[in-house]
């Protein structure tokens, strides 16, 4: 999305990421494939690109992320409640003598 968006508005990725206030490194991983931007920030690049942003859903805009770390919390200390499956054994087979018989011992 982030290419065709740039490539469409005929733009360098230099000029793209100063337009969409993040760096050209940024936007090379974002069209490769190896990193995806942020709602926010792919707002900015499609806006910097006179590209309409796809229509999102509004609660993907604002992370209460303060929220999200109390929810984890939460579910983590619920987690050290809940009964722990004791670990498995493991069968050993007996150490035996050295068995190897030398050219006398026949």
């Amino acid at each position: 999305m982030v290419r065709a968006a740039r490539t469409a508005a005929g733009m360098s990725k230099r000029r793209l990421a100063a337009l969409a206030e993040t760096s050209p490194a940024a936007i090379v991983h974002y069209e490769a494939g190896r990193r995806d931007p942020g709602v926010e920030t792919l707002d900015r690049i499609l806006l910097a690109a006179d590209r309409a942003a796809p229509r999102l859903d509004p609660t993907l805009r604002r992370v209460d992320r303060r929220r999200n770390a109390d929810r984890l919390a939460a579910v983590l200390e619920l987690a050290e409640h809940l009964p722990h499956r004791a670990a498995k054994r493991v069968l050993r087979a007996p150490v035996l003598p050295d068995a190897r018989v030398g050219p006398g011992d026949r």
